[in-house]
């Protein structure tokens, strides 16, 4: 049985040979196509500022793939993708926020709802993430978060929407 996953992508870092963090991603929806996975869709690649201590910019992108693979498999997929990339022990997954070669997260999967000690699906922080929501909308707007039953399109939109002053 298959099950649809919607996939972020993340780059803040150059890998030699290849090129800087566009050109990661671009090789990356490649990569998830040749270990496996159906590549139904791809986002456009974002620029975004970083979040906590990293200085470097990212580029950002989100794929909807589909598998056979269940939720922890596919993670440990993902994990071997990003190590493929080089993303070794002065990245490990633990380090947040540092710059990366390759991060892939699984944001969303057709099954609702994930819970595991190593594994939460949907992504704890998607929904505070313009840098996730913003390319998800462009290929999965429809796309239900299965705990608020908001829909991708709605979640960017209330981040997006300014802040009042006073409220």
């Amino acid at each position: 049985m298959s099950e649809t996953y919607l996939i972020a992508l993340g780059s803040n870092m150059r890998v030699p040979g290849l090129g800087g963090p566009r050109v990661v991603i671009e090789a990356a929806f490649e990569a998830l196509d040749e270990r496996g996975l159906d590549v139904l869709a791809t986002s456009p690649i974002i620029d975004s500022a970083p979040i906590g201590p990293s200085l470097r910019r990212y580029a950002n992108a989100v794929a909807v793939v589909e598998t056979s693979l269940s939720p922890p498999t596919l993670l440990a997929r993902l994990h071997q993708l990003e190590h493929a990339f080089g993303r070794g022990r002065n990245q490990r997954r633990g380090a947040r926020w540092r710059a990366r070669v390759l991060d892939l997260d699984i944001v969303l999967w057709s099954g609702g709802v994930w819970a595991a000690p190593d594994l939460a699906i949907p992504h704890v922080e998607f929904r505070n993430r313009d840098f996730v929501l913003e390319p998800a909308c462009k290929i999965a707007a429809p796309w239900r978060d299965p705990l608020t039953g908001l829909s991708v399109a709605h979640l960017a939109a209330r981040l997006a929407k300014p802040k009042q002053k006073g409220a």
